[in-house]
């Protein structure tokens, strides 16, 4: 694989594209032990060295991580008033990654973080029918009732019905707690079908996301990379027309 010198050091989060120009202007760039002249070197990330500033800068093509997401950040790459969910992730390399879909500023859990936009692309397709798992606290009493409502489709003011959802009831009282499985991703679509059977959603939190599993050692605000392991698991995602 052969990359611009500009756009190698780019993406491993060393400045801009411009940045980098003025970078290698200032001799600031080596290859091999050699001064770059020109931004359009062309480099092996595997094979050649390249150091900024006398540092080596390695080379990832794709990162992932999981995040346990805290309340109160936004599921974004930039914001202007929130801490977003990049901003726990200080050992990045890659400067293009970004969250896989969105949870709520008031809702937890695992969310991907990675720059793989083709397995973004199928995590998120609504063909694909990707399973998300939430545990909930709802106020109000969940009932039998409420579990075949949530398997028929609840009207939730769209077009049509959402997809059936599978509801599971740990207890039921003044305040219930559930698990439910959906495999769509409409906004608030969680609050939005409790509220369709007269409850409210008081505390969410995402438990699964396809073969992905939050990792209960991760509190809030920490992550890791994935293992190889779950990276194997997403794999099917990307050549299968469901799961």
């Amino acid at each position: 694989m052969q990359l611009r010198i500009d756009k190698f050091l780019a993406d491993m989060g060393v400045g801009t594209r411009s940045e980098v120009k003025q970078y290698i202007r200032k001799k600031q760039v080596q290859l091999n032990g050699s001064i770059v002249a020109k931004p359009e070197q062309k480099v092996n990330p595997e094979t050649d060295q390249i150091t900024f500033q006398g540092q080596k800068v390695g080379y990832v093509e794709m990162e992932y991580f999981m995040l346990y997401k805290p309340q109160n950040c936004v599921s974004a790459t930039t914001d202007a008033t929130h801490k977003t969910v990049l901003d726990y992730i200080n050992t990045k390399k890659r400067k293009d990654l970004f969250p896989v879909g969105r949870l709520d500023i008031d809702t937890e859990g695992l969310l991907l973080i990675t720059n793989d936009g083709k397995l973004a692309h199928e995590l998120l397709s609504p063909k694909k029918h990707v399973e998300k798992t939430y545990y909930a606290k709802i106020q109000g009493k969940v009932t039998k009732e409420d579990v075949a409502y949530f398997q028929h489709g609840l009207d939730i003011g769209e077009k049509d019905l959402t997809k059936p959802a599978m509801l599971h009831v740990i207890t039921s009282d003044t305040i219930s707690e559930i698990e439910v499985t959906i495999t769509e991703g409409k906004y608030h679509q969680v609050k939005r079908m409790f509220e369709a059977v007269g409850k409210k959603v008081v505390y969410l939190k995402r438990i699964s996301m396809g073969p992905l599993q939050l990792d209960e050692t991760l509190q809030p605000g920490e992550y890791r990379e994935l293992t190889e392991e779950e990276k194997a698991a997403l794999s099917p995602i990307m050549y299968t027309d469901k799961i």
